[in-house]
């Protein structure tokens, strides 16, 4: 009997030693040291804005750890009443539980089912180093019976080594921090959020039974799914804070006859701040972390944004309040009527058809039944239950097919605002469309469209650094581009679609948006010259050089437009929109700071020219963007230009004050839904309204959030040109017919030296 017990310990000891050393490559791996001694385990990575508000995370598993200060009591003598109520007396492996599995297994049982012994440390080491799932690649793994011996023996040694390197109090903290705790909450800080809105330290009692009867069952013990049977569970939590002296009787019965009360929110990606940008930040993010080796995903890195979390508000509300009185109006425009429409107000055949040929949905089906259009057709056309996005509450539920939804989504209207400093290049605010949830196109830098009227000022800075003054005088009258290698002659129109004949400065032009004028300056300048200062302020997409080039033929982003229009403020310094100013690793070491990207574009003074000469359609009669001044009530100076497509198909609008530099679009999904008038679909109606709103919050609280109501700062130098229009002709011509001044003969050839 001896022998056989020696034989027995013996062979014991070496079937530990075997397992722990993957002998042979029979048991499968174990962790080595370093891994012990730094297991890890993955943690959201957080995003924070500029004055320091949490903005959302990126994660596989949404986890945040805590410090074990910051986990109530009643919390941990729920976890080890329930989970091992020998915790503080054995070493990683309870001797009796350990025994008991033993006794069940040599009399027949299958190992687990007499209780399996685990300890708080034992699951620990389950939860760290994945030993049912990464660890169990040995050639006797797969073997029934004993591969579960193995997986244990792993934890076993694991469990001990973890109380040989940890202190109780931080296995606890780790095990907490680990667990799984259902609806898409690891780790205690998450779950407490998760479920009652809270954080850890301020759990109560019953709350914290009810957390600590999830971990062996977040599914089968849910409080919104199964809340009767979360509350058993909860119970019997307490039974056993009771059972081991946790609890008193009275204390463990005014537990008991609480109800489970649930703040309930699941964290997503939909949800918290600039949920758009958050988005474009991560493109940014994953390329930085694939250069570095780490994982956005996994490592709990914290990274901060240029955001201001207050802006973010002032800018989601204005683009909020805004757009929901205008798809009001466009539905009433289109009432009983669809909205697809081509050039000339037809309505498009087809249109849904070939619309939803582009969808996801279609192109599953086509590959579930490639020969079967029928089946294809059915699908599209069944009906289902389905939530869509609505301006009234947000969400409805509604009964609609694929067909359906998409017919109901293309008749709403989107929007994209951006605001940023021109001096660093700090986005402050971005609102990629007008629900993250739903609609995940961002309006801001992934959407381009043609911006009209908006690229106009690419015309006057190239005409200003040829040594054009903004009180240049010019007629308005028609400008024609002859026909070129199989183009047509082109002669552009102003709005209203006539010509006045009077007399403007270049500063009223570009106030009045006048395409005549603007015309005339691209024919002198020709198309390549505005393409080239386009690019040289920072427009990165293809930019044809046409005749229409000035008025936005080609697509641009609000991105772009936002990083040019900011070179005017900057002082003629290009400064690209920055995004992220500092990334940490999850212990607060810095891993990486950014500084703005920077190029001299202009020259000061014309760069100061251009903010002076915008200014004027705030300032001049007629000026496109004069709502703001007796509408808005604005006494600052503020810079603008409108913009508007032909047929109304896009609406933009770019505002500039001395610190701040913003850019908007509105406008249908397809080009060809919009708005039939003027009176509802130019730039300075439709698009405008956002900046209105949003600065009137801004100005508001200009002093919190460091926003200056001060003027344009004007060069060091003084200028060398004359811009008080005033001082010419006995006052600015705007109302003075071009006839009673001149002999109208080649009005088209007319410059500035036969004035």
């Amino acid at each position: 009997m001896w022998i056989l017990f020696g034989a027995g310990i013996l062979g014991s000891v070496l079937y530990i030693l075997a397992v722990s050393v993957n002998f042979l490559n029979l048991f499968g791996r174990m962790p080595n040291f370093k891994t012990l001694e730094n297991p890890k385990s993955e943690i959201a990575s957080e995003v924070y804005s500029a004055d320091g508000v949490l903005m959302g995370k990126y994660f596989r598993e949404n986890r945040t750890p805590v410090d074990y200060e910051d986990l109530p009591q009643n919390l941990i003598d729920a976890l080890v009443a329930t989970e091992d109520s020998r915790f503080e007396e054995h070493s990683g492996i309870d001797a009796r539980a350990t025994a008991r599995v033993v006794a069940g297994v040599a009399s027949g049982g299958m190992l687990g089912k007499s209780g399996g012994g685990s300890t708080l440390t034992q699951q620990l080491a389950k939860l760290l180093f994945r030993t049912r799932e990464d660890l169990n690649d040995g050639a006797l793994n797969d073997v029934k019976g004993l591969g579960m011996l193995i997986t244990k023996t792993k934890e076993w040694i694991l469990s001990v080594r973890l109380e040989r390197n940890y202190t109780k109090r931080e296995i606890l903290r780790m095990y907490l921090n680990q667990a799984e705790y259902g609806s898409n909450a690891y780790g205690i800080f998450t779950a407490a959020k998760t479920f009652f809105n809270k954080k850890p330290r301020n759990l109560n009692l019953e709350e914290s039974a009810l957390l600590v009867g999830l971990v062996n069952g977040p599914s089968v013990f849910n409080p919104v799914r199964h809340p009767e049977r979360a509350k058993r569970r909860r119970d019997w939590v307490l039974s056993q804070m009771r059972k081991y002296q946790y609890l008193d009787d009275a204390a463990y019965s005014a537990a008991l006859a609480k109800p489970i009360k649930l703040d309930y929110k699941v964290e997503n990606q939909n949800e918290g701040i600039a949920p758009y940008f958050r988005v474009e930040v991560s493109k940014m993010l994953r390329q930085w972390a694939k250069e570095t080796e780490h994982d956005l995903y996994a490592d709990g890195l914290k990274i901060y944004t240029t955001i201001d979390s207050r802006m973010q508000k002032y800018a989601e509300t204005a683009v909020a309040d805004h757009m929901k009185l205008q798809q009001k109006w466009f539905d009433a425009h289109w009432k009983g009527q669809q909205p697809w429409r081509d050039e000339n107000g037809r309505l498009i055949p087809n249109f849904l058809s070939t619309s939803i040929k582009r969808t996801e949905r279609y192109r599953a089906l086509q590959l579930r039944f490639p020969d079967h259009p029928d089946s294809v057709k059915y699908y599209l056309n069944k009906k289902y239950r389905m939530k869509v996005f609505t301006w009234n509450g947000g969400e409805k539920e509604v009964l609609m097919s694929p067909m359906d939804s998409l017919a109901y989504y293309k008749r709403l209207l989107h929007a994209g605002f951006m605001a940023m400093n021109p001096l660093n290049g700090q986005v402050k605010a971005w609102v990629g469309g007008i629900n993250f949830k739903y609609i995940k196109y961002d309006h801001v830098k992934q959407g381009k469209r043609q911006p009209g009227s908006t690229f106009k000022p690419f015309v006057y800075v190239a005409a200003i650094d040829q040594e054009y003054s903004p009180c240049f005088q010019r007629p308005d009258v028609a400008t024609t581009f002859p026909a070129v290698a199989g183009r047509p002659a082109y002669t552009p129109k102003n709005f209203e679609g006539s010509f006045s004949g009077r007399t403007f400065t270049l500063r009223q032009a570009l106030a009045r948006s006048m395409n005549s004028i603007t015309a005339w300056l691209v024919q002198k300048l020709g198309p390549q010259m505005v393409v080239d200062y386009a690019h040289r302020l920072g427009i990165s997409s293809p930019i044809e050089a046409v005749p229409a080039v000035g008025f936005g033929s080609s697509d641009v982003s609000i991105y772009e437009l936002a990083g040019a229009y900011s070179t005017f403020v900057n002082k003629g310094v290009w400064t690209a929109p920055m995004m992220v100013t500092r990334i940490d690793d999850k212990n607060g070491n810095v891993l990486r700071e950014f500084v703005p990207q920077t190029k001299e574009a202009l020259r000061e003074e014309t760069a100061y020219l251009m903010t002076y000469m915008m200014r004027g359609a705030v300032e001049e009669k007629g000026g496109t963007s004069i709502i703001l001044r007796t509408g808005f009530k604005f006494p600052y100076q503020i810079a603008a230009k409108t913009g508007t497509t032909s047929n109304y198909s896009d609406a933009w609008f770019m505002g500039m004050t001395p610190d701040l530099v913003c850019g908007m679009w509105v406008g249908g999904e397809d080009r060809s839904i919009h708005f039939r008038t003027g009176a509802y679909g130019q730039g300075s109606k439709l698009a405008l309204p956002i900046y209105g709103i949003f600065m009137k919050q801004v100005y508001k609280n200009n002093k919190d959030i460091g926003i200056s109501t001060g003027e344009f700062p004007k060069p060091a130098e003084p200028l060398s040109i004359e811009i008080d229009c005033s001082k010419y002709y006995g006052g600015l011509r705007d109302t003075i017919p071009y006839e009673q001044k001149q002999n109208p003969v080649d009005l088209k050839d007319i410059d500035q030296e036969d004035i």
